[in-house]
């Protein structure tokens, strides 16, 4: 039997697209006719201190492209980035089963800005799925930093032996698994389910 209570989800590129990554600026410099390695660069000087709830997106377009004139707006643009997240139906189903379950705490553990992170969760109903949100806008760090996951395991009062996590990045699974978590490499819901069942986790 199975000693995992815990399974802690990453967010963006598991239950849904990424929120604001690469391809979404690329995409956002294409419609809104920016250079893109310009954008990029002044990108970089604010990801991390958005991510981690330093700063909101309305502070972050102001610094990145609203200091200057734009033919577009900040609603405008930020509609734009809501419109980057579409879910993926399939893993979101296998968190509702398994919250139905109702044996195992669930939460999700991922790098977000604290707007973009409250809009997903309300838009893609992910709130009666998870009990948790411990997202780097919150914690104040970012994944793959040891002390994101070390946060995680104190505030939901677990063991790392009795946590699981399930990320679509490889690099982000090193520190937990060192740490003595489980973790998944998410590649695809079907892959996902055949994983947990694996580990008793799904009956």
């Amino acid at each position: 039997m199975s000693s995992i209570n815990t399974i802690f989800f990453d967010v963006g590129g598991v239950l849904l697209t990424n929120g604001w990554d690469h391809n979404a600026r690329k995409l956002a410099a294409e419609k809104f006719d920016l250079p893109l390695s310009e954008f990029e660069a002044a990108h970089e000087l604010y990801a991390d201190p958005l991510d981690m709830g330093l700063i909101s997106v309305n502070t972050y377009l102001e610094k990145v492209l609203f200091d200057r004139e734009r033919n577009f707006s900040k609603f405008d643009f930020y509609e734009f980035m809501k419109s980057q997240s579409i879910p993926d139906h399939a893993t979101i189903s296998i968190a509702s089963r398994l919250a139905q379950q109702n044996k195992h705490l669930l939460a999700t553990l991922n790098n977000e800005s604290t707007d973009l992170n409250l809009y997903r969760i309300e838009k893609f109903q992910l709130g009666p799925i998870f009990k948790m949100f411990l997202s780097s806008c919150y914690l104040g760090v970012k994944k793959p930093d040891p002390a994101i996951f070390i946060r995680a395991l104190l505030i939901s009062n677990r063991r790392p032996e009795e946590t699981i996590f399930i990320d679509d990045r490889l690099q982000n699974l090193d520190t937990p698994r060192q740490l003595g978590m489980s973790v998944i490499h998410f590649q695809g819901a079907a892959k996902l389910e055949e994983d947990l069942a694996a580990l008793g986790l799904f009956l």
